[in-house]
């Protein structure tokens, strides 16, 4: 079964290595190779659209007691690797690798340092699709529609709920079949660019189960007008997972779910041309590549 395309993106616009040459002065260094993360940890890629690990000092500091850290003013999941805390920080698509990327920690005493780590560049697909004028402009009620869930999404992804730690950060399939390369695959419909694919698809039967990709709570669900039918898990720390385009939602706002659990059925509701999953990931309110959180295919 070939995946289907959804014609709009899913929410539209919108060793360790410390010192290196050619540093900024007064700011420490701390991205963690790839090779290094255990199983626990997604794989570490420091790209736009992907992860990095950044190393913030010895868990003996300071008592033991977690530091904190924001990137681009937003909370960033820190946990244990070892004997040292680790920031896992999403990066957003748009990010610029030719800027720094800097961490602003703060320790239990209110001490902050800033801690800043290299992006390496990445390329992602394009595709130029020429379709009927009714799939990409919307009429002034769906905008209206569409604005109103945006701003609704857009406040239920910026939730970080620091009391609630992931047991892991690998995940399960949410569901069987192909997925697909799409993330970051940047759409020009008719000569007009839209938003870069924020998500991983997967190729499945409409009534398919969909299940939680990691224990967690239940943080929303509703039916969007791009989107469809969607519920979105919190695995705490702003680390949550987004299932879209669902024919039945088997959860509801609230509830616990273990890794595994059902949360609904593969559908095409929403904006979209045939059925599919699609699955996201997201990291500091920022969506970030599945695959990175997935066992190899």
């Amino acid at each position: 079964m070939h995946r289907r395309t959804a014609l709009t993106s899913l929410l539209p616009a919108g060793g360790t290595l410390i010192g290196l040459a050619g540093g900024f002065p007064g700011i420490a260094f701390g991205a963690v190779p790839a090779s290094t993360a255990p199983a626990h940890m997604p794989q570490a890629l420091a790209v736009p659209g992907g992860v990095a690990l950044v190393e913030l000092g010895p868990t003996t500091a300071a008592g033991g007691n977690r530091p904190t850290a924001t990137y681009g003013g937003r909370p960033v999941l820190v946990r244990a690797q070892g004997d040292a805390w680790v920031a896992v920080v999403g990066i957003g698509l748009a990010a610029d690798p030719a800027q720094a990327q800097t961490l602003v920690v703060r320790g239990t005493d209110g001490r902050e340092r800033r801690v800043a780590f290299p992006l390496q560049r990445k390329q992602y697909a394009e595709q130029r699709l020429a379709v009927a004028p009714r799939h990409v402009e919307l009429s002034k009620e769906d905008l209206a529609r569409h604005e109103r869930e945006r701003a609704h999404l857009g406040e239920v992804l910026r939730h970080f709920s620091a009391a609630r730690e992931p047991a892991t950060m690998r995940l399960v399939m949410p569901t069987g079949g192909p997925r697909s390369s799409s993330f970051g695959l940047r759409r020009v419909f008719n000569g007009q660019p839209r938003s870069p694919h924020g998500g991983m698809d997967i190729a499945a039967a409409t009534g398919t189960p969909v299940l939680s990709a990691a224990a967690g709570e239940v943080l929303d669900t509703g039916d969007y007008f791009f989107n469809g039918q969607t519920v979105i898990v919190d695995h705490g720390q702003g680390f949550l997972t987004l299932y879209c385009h669902l024919s039945a939602i088997d959860t509801e706002r609230g509830r616990a779910v273990a890794a595994g659990a059902a949360v609904g059925k593969v559908g095409a509701t929403g904006r979209v041309t045939g059925p599919h999953l699609h699955f996201s990931v997201y990291l500091n309110t920022q969506s970030v590549d599945p695959a990175l959180f997935l066992p190899p295919p």
